[in-house]
């Protein structure tokens, strides 16, 4: 899976994690998620922007 902020590989063991729309999200940290959840239609629609 891809972390849809930064665009690494993450699994889904990863501890952050997020639902949205009946989907859930993965992320590399807490930063990452904390973005994500600020403006996930941004991530949604343009993509990772790499770190």
């Amino acid at each position: 899976m891809i972390d849809p902020v930064c665009g690494m590989e993450v699994d889904n063991k990863s501890k952050f994690k997020t639902l949205y729309k009946g989907k859930v999200y993965y992320f590399c940290s807490e930063n990452c998620l904390n973005l994500f959840k600020k403006d996930p239609e941004k991530y949604l629609r343009e993509g990772p922007k790499g770190m």
